[in-house]
């Protein structure tokens, strides 16, 4: 019979792919879309002004568990928050969402995965292998410069985390931190999408870009010139935070 404190290593994994199968068996990811918005926006906005509280940990619990899921689509349930509840409470929710959920494939990487990407890790040169060293050498300032930088792969810093066993506190406060100027902007960009939707039902790519420039230009601003910026403060005032107990 199968040691059970060994398998239950792979109960991470198994609630992930469970997670993602249902939400793909069920047909949920279809609804990640702006045709969500576009469709439904009316009706969810009146259920917000309802049951404020309720619709606001209804959205938190699906952020949740689409990103530990890695269901990809997640971007547009961003969009709802700040279309629903406005740049700040939709950024701080979903970046809060967000972080609960990377927490989960963090356990994925420390429990069933562990071993054996950690042994690829360390006889890779890769970007595994580089993402591993970083949050190893410095955990607070590694993923929070990551964070930062939205195009580094979000889950294989979780991955990466969980191989390396990164101390959760600074990982989490990185996560969250790194997280939240990208939520308010999207969030912003949410709510911006009331006054487009209302005068443009089925508005093109080319127009939500024009009408959303600065916001989007404000992410390339964040991904070039903060972590330029954390790397100069680090030189200056070098700090142990990363690796906290």
């Amino acid at each position: 019979m199968p040691d059970l404190p060994r398998m239950s290593r792979f109960i991470p994994l198994a609630l992930v792919v469970l997670a993602a199968a249902l939400i793909f068996a069920s047909g949920w990811n279809r609804y990640l879309s702006l045709e969500t918005l576009r469709l439904h926006g009316a009706v969810l906005s009146a259920w917000v002004d309802q049951y404020y509280l309720l619709a606001l940990l209804a959205l938190m619990v699906v952020f949740t568990v689409l990103t530990a899921s890695v269901v990809p689509g997640v971007f547009f349930v961003t969009l709802t928050a700040g279309y629903l509840f406005g740049p700040w409470v939709g950024g701080i929710a979903t970046s809060f969402a967000a972080t609960v959920g990377a927490l989960a494939v963090y356990y994925v990487g420390r429990t069933a995965l562990g071993e054996s990407l950690k042994r690829k890790a360390e006889a890779d040169t890769g970007l595994l292998k580089r993402i591993c060293d970083g949050v190893d050498r410095n955990t607070f300032w590694y993923v929070l410069t990551a964070r930062l930088i939205v195009s580094v792969p979000f889950h294989m810093i979780n991955v990466a985390a969980g191989i390396m066993s990164a101390p959760l506190r600074p990982y989490l406060a990185a996560t969250f931190i790194g997280l939240l100027p990208a939520h308010i902007i999207y969030c912003w960009i949410g709510s911006g999408l009331h006054s487009v939707l209302l005068y443009d039902p089925d508005p093109d790519i080319q127009s939500l870009f024009q009408r959303f420039m600065w916001p989007l230009l404000g992410v390339a601003f964040l991904s070039m010139i903060l972590p330029l910026g954390l790397k100069l403060y680090k030189s200056r005032f070098s700090s142990p935070i990363g690796k906290e107990d």
